[in-house]
């Protein structure tokens, strides 16, 4: 049980919250509950809440400690405004579900502000994100913070240059993600300048310490990493970069998913995305082609990689679907022997 009294209600007036959200573990004191009500401040009693999701979580960090000076700076209220915002943006592209997707941001060596879990990206106000360590431990916002931070966590930890991370479900992504293959690299110079190859984590139980693993070692090189059978996470240098990584991501997969039913093909040559990844190394963003020649950049042709051994000199529909075994595939040759075989014994069929 923990006491929430008029120190820590002084403190929660100073936040300029709206709303105080609180549980069976959490007893106000009468003169917190004068205070928080002379304020304006809506006192929500949640009865579902579990006491083990919130024990190691402070209600708000203290009034005049380094940390709520922190949370409560102004740069720090603007970046809870944008990540609001981004969030806004998310939602009404429909890159998520319900209350899925998570967003961060890192204010200090140790210290990342990150959207609260249970709520839709598209109505989240500044007072529901919270602050965290690097650990995922809450210090400081009175909404459970999302339980994915610690794949978040993977990415700072091993990424300096990391400064927000953006995670959501948008569809075309996700059509790669249930098929655990990543998009084919050289077809959009869009892709290759401003995100590069775009990784595959295999699945792992989302939140779970397995996930953070899998994204641990992909996120030095790779700013789109798609988590097998869940969704999209990209890393970028602001809270806008991050989503913009996302949304360049989704448009690409998108583009890929309507031209791979045209026949005919095209793509980046080699010598063409060298061009590029030296346009993307002055501007210092990571890859892990930087040290390829040219055709070593162009050894797999991109359609192959996509659709099969071949390509897309035909369409692909559910009757000539795509897949990366070339013997699973049967020749316009075998297609006509095989129908003429059935024609010959149904009109064998009939003459008895």
């Amino acid at each position: 049980m923990k006491l929430f009294a008029q120190k820590e209600a002084e403190a929660l007036v100073k936040t300029g919250v709206r709303e105080f959200r609180y549980h069976r573990d959490i007893r106000l004191t009468p003169g917190a509950k004068d205070i928080l009500s002379e304020a304006g401040i809506k006192l929500v009693f949640d009865a579902d809440h579990a006491a083990s999701e919130t024990s190691s979580a402070p209600p708000v960090a203290a009034g005049g400690s380094d940390d709520a000076r922190l949370f409560n700076s102004k740069e720090v209220h603007a970046l809870k405004v944008q990540i609001c915002e981004i969030g806004r943006r998310i939602w009404m592209r429909e890159y998520c579900d319900g209350n899925g997707g998570n967003l961060s941001v890192r204010i200090g060596p140790d210290r990342f502000i990150i959207t609260p879990t249970g709520v839709s990206k598209g109505f989240m106000t500044p007072e529901m994100l919270s602050m965290v360590d690097l650990k995922g431990t809450q210090l400081a916002g009175t909404w459970k913070r999302s339980s994915e931070f610690m794949t978040h966590a993977a990415i700072y930890d091993t990424t300096p240059d990391a400064v927000s991370v953006c995670h959501a479900h948008p569809v075309h992504v996700g059509a790669f993600a249930v098929k655990g293959m990543k998009p084919p690299p050289r077809l959009i110079p869009e892709l290759e300048v401003f995100v590069g190859t775009v990784a595959v984590a295999e699945y792992q139980t989302p939140g779970s310490p397995e996930v953070a693993a899998t994204i641990r070692p992909l996120a030095p090189k790779h700013q789109a990493i798609i988590m097998g059978n869940h969704g999209l996470i990209c890393w970028g240098k602001s809270v806008e970069d991050a989503y913009f990584k996302m949304e360049i991501t989704d448009a690409y997969c998108r583009t890929v998913l309507l031209a791979q039913a045209i026949p005919g093909s095209s793509s980046i040559p080699g010598a063409g995305l060298s061009e590029l990844l030296a346009i993307k190394k002055k501007m210092g963003l990571p890859d892990d082609r930087y040290d390829l020649k040219p055709a070593e950049l162009c050894e797999v042709d991109p359609w192959q990689e996509m659709c099969g051994s071949h390509g897309c000199s035909s369409p692909v529909t559910p009757w000539n679907p795509m897949t990366r075994d070339a013997n699973a595939r049967m020749s316009d040759a075998d297609t006509e022997a095989l129908v003429q075989k059935l024609t010959d014994e149904i009109v064998a069929s009939l003459k008895k």
